[in-house]
């Protein structure tokens, strides 16, 4: 018997350098000290941590001919993503996010990404060639910031469905998007095709009318969705099905930066999925992946190699009763 070929993961979408301020309560009215640039943007750092993992994945995206297009591009090209799809834009900025930190431990930003590189986002050759051999599509809902990216995930998704393979979907978006013309309209077509859903807290609502989450989940599944895992930090997190739910605590860290956790999260558990893990295996990587991740200053500086995350998991077991 041949042994079963890895699963090629796909996403799409944004690429940006991540400038931080480096004290809590800074504000960005007057000058002040930041830290930075950092390779980012959620489905890049999901792409990343896949790579890391080991699983086949590529992207398809966009960055400026300039020196933070080329810092992503070396960063995901070592870890092991196919960059093919990468299209390097002349005359366009690659995208930037600001970030600083309030006292409660909320963050605020400066974006610039719809008017950036990423805003011409688009399949090339390359997209094409990458999207022939694809059998997974992860969808981030921050990446759905044009029209023309939602045509982009919609092409997507189409191509790796009609061949069988399969969705999952991580909303990941902030309230202001969601009034965009067309917006939620582009969400809830994303969510009728997705297998896997991956809401954290209050996202798990976006798309039901139910007040609780297990209503909000049964309502999810019986639309259809095969899975869903709910994220919550610290917390741990959950796995339903229609034949029940499996929870797992998060791994005890010390929080350095979150910025790129959940996106870490579900790296790690999409690329167990794909491989055919138990829920509880799959939430257990996760959650090591989740960890690693916050354990590092950057929202890629904690992407952890299936090593890393083997000998944290490995460690915990040593340690729990």
């Amino acid at each position: 018997m041949e042994p079963t070929r890895p699963k090629t993961l796909v996403t799409a979408g944004e690429i940006v350098v991540e400038i931080m301020a480096t004290e809590v309560g800074q504000s960005f009215l007057e000058p002040g000290p930041l830290v930075g640039p950092f390779p980012s943007g959620a489905p890049a750092i999901f792409i990343d941590q896949a790579a890391r993992l080991g699983q086949p994945c590529g992207m398809i995206a966009a960055v400026g001919d300039d020196d933070f297009g080329t810092l992503n591009i070396e960063r995901l090209q070592a870890s092991g993503v196919d960059i093919s799809a990468i299209e390097r834009i002349p005359g366009v900025p690659t995208g930037t996010a600001f970030v600083r930190y309030a006292s409660d431990g909320s963050r605020a930003f400066v974006f610039n990404i719809p008017l950036s590189a990423s805003g011409h986002i688009r399949i090339t050759d390359g997209g094409r060639a990458l999207l022939e051999r694809a059998d997974h599509v992860h969808v981030m809902g921050s990446s759905l910031f044009s029209p023309a990216v939602v045509a982009v995930v919609r092409e997507a998704i189409g191509q790796v469905k009609a061949r069988g393979g399969t969705v999952s979907f991580d909303p990941n978006i902030r309230h202001e998007m969601l009034e965009r013309p067309g917006m939620r309209e582009a969400l809830r077509e994303i969510l009728s095709a997705c297998d896997l859903f991956l809401p954290s807290g209050p996202e798990l609502f976006l798309f039901t009318q139910a007040r609780d989450e297990a209503g909000a989940v049964a309502e999810l599944l019986r639309g259809g969705i095969r899975a869903v895992v709910v994220k919550r930090g610290a917390e741990g997190a959950s796995y339903h099905d229609h034949s029940g739910q499996v929870e797992v605590p998060a791994f005890p860290v010390r929080e350095v930066d979150p910025t790129g956790a959940g996106d870490c999260f579900g790296a790690g558990f999409v690329c167990a999925w794909l491989r055919g893990a138990s829920p509880r295996e799959a939430l257990t990587q996760a959650n090591a992946c989740g960890a690693l991740a916050v354990g590092a200053k950057g929202p890629m500086a904690g992407t952890g190699t299936a090593r890393d995350v083997h000998a944290l998991i490995a460690s915990q077991k040593e340690v729990r009763p």
